[in-house]
C-alpha cells in the first residue's frame, strides 16, 4: 500500500466533492442508528449481509474496531474499500521540539500529555510563531509546553478555577504566560485575537474551535493549528456549512449524524465497556417493553440514567423508567425473557453498527474539509494531516493554516 499524503492545495477541494459523493450515495446505510431500529431500512436491499451481521456473537462485534477489515459479504467489502481510500491522509511533517522543562507534565493525564507532544511537532510553520495563542486552554498545559524563549503566551479560558490553576502553575514554572477569563462565545472575545498571534486549539469541542476560526479569519492572524472534536457540540440542530463547497452540498447532517465520528473510542478500559454493555442492552430491553405498551413500532428516547440503576433487579429498572415516559407497568411481563432479549438485540445492534462504522471516518473527514476550505477561502494556505497515532486518539486529524 502506498503511503498516504497530506492534503493541501487544489486536493482538499477534490477530496471534498468525492467524500461528498460516497456520503450522499450510501446515506442509507449510515444515516438509521441500529439502537432505534428493530428493522433497518438497508436489510431488505442486502438481505444476505443482515443475515451474516445478526448471527454474529457480542464478542464477534467487538472483535473488530477495524470495521473494514470484516470479511462480510458484498456489498462491505467494496464500500469498506471505498470508505478507506478515500479516507487516507498521511502525517504532518514534523519540527524539533525542545525537550520540556522538568516536571512540566506533572497534573497532566498520560495520553493527553502524549497528545500535546505529538500535537507541539507537528506545528511546522513557514514562519516562527512568535505569540502563542491557546484557545479554550484549560490550565494551559499546550500553551506552556509550546512556549519557548523570545515568544510570549497567551491563555483564554471559561472556567475561573482553571484560569486561576493554569496562571500559579506558569509562575511556578517562572514562564511568561498571560492566563485570561474569557467566554470565547461572547461578543467580546474578537478583541482578545490580534494578527501577530498563531492560535492553537487542541480538542475544543464543536461551536468553539469552529468560533476561533471565525474569529482568527476575520481579524487575520497569522497562523492557526486545529485538532477539531466532537463535531455534535453545536447550538443548532442541523449542521451549519462553513465552506462554499458544503453549502452548495445537498447533504443535511443532523445532530445524531454529527455524533458518528465520535461513537470510535479507544481509551475506555474492561469496566467500563461492561458498564456501557449492561446499560445498552437494558435499554434495549426495555425498547421492546415501550413498543409493547405504547402499541408502537417506534423508538422512544429515554434520559440518561444514574450508573446506580444498573444496580437493580432487570424489572424494577423497566418499571421505574416506564414511569419516568409515563408508561404503565401494571400487567404481568417475563421479566427473564425480556432481558434475554435486550442482550439479543445488543449483539445484533452491536453486529450491524459496523456497517454504520464504515462512514465514521469518512464523515469526520468531509467535516474536517468543510473547515480547511473555510480557511483556504479566507486567504490561508491550509494542509491537512494526521498528527498522532490512533491508539492515542481517534480525533487525530489536525489542520495547519497560514496567511500567505
Amino acid at each position: 500500500m502506498t503511503q498516504a499524503n497530506t492534503l493541501k492545495g487544489e486536493q482538499l477541494l477534490a477530496r471534498f466533492k468525492a467524500l461528498d459523493s460516497f456520503l450522499l450515495e450510501h446515506q442509507t446505510l449510515w444515516r438509521p442508528r441500529p439502537f432505534n431500529h428493530q428493522h433497518l431500512p438497508w436489510e431488505a436491499r442486502h438481505p444476505e449481509l443482515a443475515r451474516w451481521l445478526r448471527q454474529r456473537s457480542l464478542s464477534d462485534a467487538d472483535a473488530h474496531n477495524q470495521p473494514e477489515a470484516l470479511p462480510a459479504p458484498s456489498p462491505y467489502p467494496q464500500i469498506a474499500s471505498e470508505a478507506t481510500r478515500l479516507s487516507a491522509v498521511g502525517e504532518l511533517s514534523t519540527v524539533e521540539l525542545k525537550p520540556a522543562p522538568a516536571r512540566l507534565n506533572v497534573d497532566v493525564p498520560g495520553r493527553k500529555w502524549q497528545q500535546i507532544e505529538a500535537f507541539g511537532q507537528h506545528l511546522n510553520f513557514i514562519r516562527t510563531p512568535r505569540h502563542w495563542l491557546d484557545w479554550c486552554a484549560g490550565k494551559g498545559h499546550l500553551g506552556r509546553r509550546l512556549l519557548q524563549q523570545d515568544q510570549t503566551l497567551t491563555c483564554l479560558e471559561f472556567d475561573p478555577q482553571l484560569v486561576d490553576a493554569g496562571q500559579q502553575l506558569s509562575q511556578h514554572h517562572h514562564l511568561l504566560a498571560d492566563h485570561r477569563l474569557q467566554d470565547v462565545m461572547a461578543a467580546d472575545a474578537a478583541a482578545q485575537l490580534q494578527p501577530g498571534h498563531t492560535a492553537v486549539a487542541l480538542h475544543a469541542c464543536g461551536d468553539l474551535h469552529v468560533r476561533l476560526m471565525q474569529l482568527a479569519s476575520s481579524v487575520g492572524c497569522r497562523q492557526l493549528a486545529i485538532a477539531p472534536c466532537c463535531y455534535n457540540r453545536t447550538a443548532t440542530p442541523t449542521y451549519q456549512p462553513l465552506s462554499t463547497a458544503a453549502a452548495a452540498s445537498t447533504l443535511s447532517l443532523s445532530l445524531d449524524d454529527l455524533g458518528l465520528p465520535l461513537s470510535e473510542t479507544v481509551t475506555a478500559g474492561a469496566r467500563v465497556r461492561r458498564q456501557r454493555d449492561t446499560s445498552m442492552a437494558r435499554r434495549l430491553g426495555f425498547d421492546l417493553l415501550q413498543r409493547r405498551l405504547r402499541q408502537e413500532d417506534e423508538y422512544l428516547p429515554t434520559p440518561s440514567l444514574p450508573s446506580a440503576w444498573l444496580e437493580k433487579p432487570f424489572a424494577d429498572y423497566c418499571r421505574d423508567l416506564a414511569a419516568l415516559k409515563g408508561l404503565s407497568t401494571n400487567e404481568e411481563h417475563d421479566w427473564h425473557a425480556l432481558e434475554a432479549a435486550g442482550q439479543q438485540r445488543l449483539a445484533e445492534v452491536r453486529n450491524l453498527e459496523l456497517v454504520r462504522n464504515l462512514f465514521r471516518r469518512p464523515l469526520e473527514l468531509w467535516l474536517v474539509l468543510d473547515r480547511a476550505l473555510f480557511l483556504q477561502e479566507h486567504g490561508y494556505v491550509v494542509e491537512l494531516g494526521v498528527f498522532c497515532g490512533h491508539h492515542l486518539t481517534p480525533r487525530n486529524l489536525m489542520l495547519l493554516a497560514e496567511q500567505k
